[in-house]
């Protein structure tokens, strides 16, 4: 089976360890980060935070995840129960872009429904997200539907271009089926 990324659910502020206790295993991973400056008394610094607190994405083979679980920090692959579920890898492609383009970003919460635009120029060109607008700017948002966790980008408006909404359109008629139920189960009582 070949290699999927997956989303690993690690130990809080544990990202970076078991990014290099990965990497060290000879894994593909990858821990998006953001930079916040903050301020002490004496000085300004430049702190890095994961944009996805608790999670790391990994490239792996399910049928041999057992290295990858008994990595320190490392808590559960995320899935529905017992069962791994794959990143889909064009949202990571999506993620690692808006990071190289050097454009400012954060998490976000994750949105769902919105107006979906396209980036007709600068950095980010051809990429597609939702749109929101916060406090005169506008913010391009990108999301990994598995985590339900997204990431804010700051846009200039001139950048964007709204998609149409799709429509739904019947294809196929409707048809109405009837199920019929068992009939009722008679006891008879024998004396």
């Amino acid at each position: 089976m070949s290699d999927h990324w997956y989303a690993l659910h690690v130990r809080p502020r544990f990202e970076k360890h078991v990014q290099t206790h990965l990497e060290e295993k000879g894994y593909e991973v990858f821990c998006p980060t953001y930079s916040v400056k903050r301020q002490w008394s004496d000085r300004v610094k430049s702190l890095d935070f994961p944009l996805f607190p608790g999670y790391v994405f990994c490239r792996f083979s399910v049928n041999a995840r057992l290295p990858i679980l008994v990595t320190p920090g490392v808590n559960q692959v995320v899935g529905a129960g017992k069962t791994p579920i794959m990143v889909d890898e064009s949202e990571l492609l999506t993620i690692r872009r808006v990071l190289e383009s050097g454009v400012a970003t954060e998490p976000w919460p994750y949105l769902k429904v919105g107006e979906t635009v396209r980036i007709e120029t600068g950095p980010l060109e051809g990429m597609l997200g939702i749109v929101a607008r916060i406090k005169n700017s506008y913010r391009l948002v990108v999301s990994v539907s598995l985590l339900m966790r997204s990431v804010s980008v700051e846009l200039d408006a001139k950048w964007i271009k709204p998609i149409a909404q799709l429509r739904a359109t019947p294809q196929d008629p409707v048809c109405e089926r009837t199920i019929v139920a068992n009939p009722p189960l008679r006891i008879s009582k024998h004396s």
